[in-house]
Order: C-alpha cells, then structure tokens, then sequence
C-alpha cells in the first residue's frame, strides 16, 4: 500500500537508508574531495533559492500539499542560519516556523507529539520544525532525567522499549501525514566536534556572538558519543521513503545550505503540482471585466 502522494525522496549521497542501520559517528562533516568552492555554493544557492520562490507559490496555489522541513542538530552546526539563507526568498506568509524547546506545562498534560500534530502546516504552506518531536528521542535520551517531569504511566524502567515505542509513535505520526499531503523532508546537520569546538570559541570572542553562547552547550558536548548513538538510532528507526532524513555534512556552511536548498527544491519540483484551472465562463468573465478596465 502506497504510504501517501505521489512523492520520491531526492536520490543524494546523504539520503539515509530505509533498509540498513545508519552509523551518524562514521557520516561525513565535511564536503567530499573536488567538492565547488564558496563562490559557486552561493551562486549555486543563489539559483536554488529562486526556484524555490518559484515552487512555493505553485504549492501554495495547487492547494493540495504541504512541505514540513525538520532540522535537527548538535549545538553550533548551523540550523538558523541555514533556515535563514535557504529561505530568504520565499513569501513569508506561506511559511510557518516553530522550534520545540523545553515542554510547557500545558504540553507536559500530553503526549509528547500533541504540541507537533498542531503544529501541521496548512496546504499549500511550507512548515519548518527546527527542534522537532526528535528532541523527545535524542536529547531526553542522552538526559533520561527529563522524563521524570512527564509523568508517564507506566514509569521509565524499561528506557529501551520507551524509544522503541517512540519511534513506533513517530513513524506512524509522519505515514499519517504523508498519507494527506504532508511532503516531510528531514534534515541531520552533521558539524564536527573540532569544527564545534572553533564555532563555540568564535561565540565567545565575537562580542555580536556573545548573546548565542550558552554554558549548557559544553556539558551537552561532553556527551558526544552519547548524541552520536541517539542520533544512530533514531535516524536509523525513522527514515523512510515518505519522510527521508538527509544526513548533510555541516563543517562548510556553503556547502550545507546549498545541499538543503538544492534537496528541497528538487523535492517540490518532483510533487504533481498544478495551477488551477479556470474555467470558460471563469475566463469569459475575467476577459470581459479586463475590457471595462481597458475602457476606462
């Protein structure tokens, strides 16, 4: 049974397999050998921001599909950024953006992918996630103490079969989605621990950067290996073909953002997207209200 639209993940080198474990420790950070130079990423970025202004005002006026965009990431790799340089050019109105931090009190009364189901897009919308339901799977499992303020009914003995349930739960949430119109494309910024390091060092050198550094960020990377085997996992349980992840090197930002538009905008142009078709009365009427407006 076919999972939802007519929708076929971008074939690219940083696709994550649907059949096999994949290794996030062993995934590349950086651009591979002969890789184009900053000045072509940004021309090549340049076009693919265009084309996909292009793309989401053909989503918008098909009216049949939604696009959510998840990023997910270690601290430093990029995310805001990268959502701010590979959306620059489309409308603002058709997007909308949420970051899942910290849940609410009100959240905590729910399951943990209440606070996402109604943070769908609409169609015709593109929705980007840049903490996303994977929080619930990579940072609470690395700090398994956050689940104590979630009261969960049959406690947290058994944390192995929670987050298998969990990637149970969330693959069903995205099957759903896909099934009504939801394109999910999901993007693992992959930065290094050097290349952190540097980016952590520049936050505290650059006074403009000051207001991005957060203390907390050191204990976090001091559990690399950790993160490394969440991410593993959870990439692993929840690529699928109707909601990829991509795995992107993050260590050249020009090369990410570049990599992210370039996917987005060959997913969108691979959707049955159509403008609306107007009808001969429709048209008749259209042509003889531009008649009176030419006669004025």
């Amino acid at each position: 049974m076919s999972p939802g639209p007519a929708f076929d993940p971008v074939s690219s080198p940083y696709l994550v397999p649907f059949d096999r474990p994949f290794d996030a420790a062993r995934a590349p950070t950086r651009p591979p050998k002969g890789s184009p130079d900053k000045q072509d990423n940004q021309e090549a970025l340049a076009d693919a921001i265009a084309r996909l202004a292009k793309q989401q005002e053909l989503l918008y006026a098909d009216d049949r599909f939604s696009m959510l965009v998840v990023f997910q990431a270690l601290d430093a790799a990029g995310k805001d950024g990268t959502l701010r340089a590979v959306l620059s050019g489309i409308n603002p109105a058709g997007c909308q953006v949420f970051s899942f931090k910290a849940p609410t009190t009100e959240e905590l009364e729910h399951d943990f992918l209440w606070r996402c189901h109604r943070a769908m897009p609409e169609r015709g919308r593109i929705g980007v996630w840049t903490r996303s339901h994977y929080e619930e799977v990579l940072v609470v499992r690395v700090n398994p103490t956050f689940l104590r303020g979630q009261r969960l009914p049959r406690g947290v003995d058994d944390l192995d079969g929670l987050w298998q349930e969990r990637f149970e739960s969330i693959r069903a949430l995205e099957q759903h989605a896909a099934r009504n119109g939801t394109v999910i494309v999901k993007f693992w910024l992959n930065v290094s621990k050097d290349e952190q390091r540097d980016r952590l060092i520049e936050r505290i050198d650059e006074p403009e950067s000051n207001w991005k550094f957060n203390p907390g960020d050191l204990a976090e990377r001091g559990k690399w290996e950790q993160y490394m085997t969440a991410y593993s996992a959870a990439l692993t349980a929840t690529s699928r073909p109707w909601a990829p992840w991509y795995a992107v090197p993050a260590d050249s930002k020009s090369f990410m953002r570049r990599t992210v538009a370039e996917i987005l905008v060959a997913t969108l142009e691979g959707l049955p997207l159509r403008w609306p078709e107007v009808s001969d009365a429709r048209r008749a009427e259209m042509q003889a209200l531009r008649d009176q407006l030419a006669s004025e």
